[in-house]
């Protein structure tokens, strides 16, 4: 959701939308006038997703191997309460467009498609672990009636920009094998990017 402060006050003002540690960038309004405080519009949502460069990744349910890569993108995708089909296009985008794959020279300047990839999708609503206790709460991950539709529309994402995409399923109980080629591990955030 997208956030506007209007306010009729000059000084700033303090929102559950900001950062702790980061001031509003406003200009405020002269006092007694209505004022706006400009480019302070906030989001309060976010897809994460742990991206590890792989030589090799697999998922097993019940014993049946459901998918599987050689070179590629194993991703941990984890779905919060109110996300928008805006971030997981987003979040898409992004990742296959990742120039993480070596080059010639040994240096990481290849995509996916320059590289050979392909992208193994698996479902985590544990990355949104509120972990205050020793025992996690997941109350921040979206429920699978909204975390269904988004999973399955990044995946559609990844394959419409052209990557061979793997997938565990949405709920199961899986096994995920992965041989990580670096390691190269990033973690992604729509809120911060």
């Amino acid at each position: 959701m997208l956030l506007m402060i209007l306010l009729f006050r000059s000084e700033p003002v303090s929102s559950p939308y900001t950062s702790r540690n980061k001031k509003p960038s406003a200009t405020p309004c002269k006092p007694g006038m209505l004022g706006v405080y400009k480019s302070e519009i906030l989001e309060d949502m976010s897809l994460r997703a742990v991206v590890t460069r792989v030589s090799s990744a697999s998922v097993t349910i019940d014993g049946a191997v459901s998918g599987a890569i050689d070179n590629g993108f194993l991703i941990l995708l984890g779905i919060k309460n109110g996300d928008t089909e805006t971030e997981a296009k987003k979040l898409a985008a992004k990742i296959c467009n990742l120039r993480v794959f070596s080059d010639n020279d040994g240096k990481m300047n290849l995509d996916l498609v320059a590289s050979g990839g392909s992208i193994l999708v698996i479902s985590q609503f544990t990355l949104y672990a509120d972990c205050k206790s020793r025992r996690p709460g997941f109350t921040e991950a979206a429920r699978p009636d909204t975390a269904i539709p988004l999973y399955e529309l990044f995946i559609r994402e990844c394959k419409a920009l052209g990557h061979t995409v793997e997938t565990g399923e949405f709920g199961a109980m899986m096994d995920v094998a992965s041989v990580n080629d670096g390691p190269v591990t990033i973690l992604f955030d729509t809120e911060t990017m």
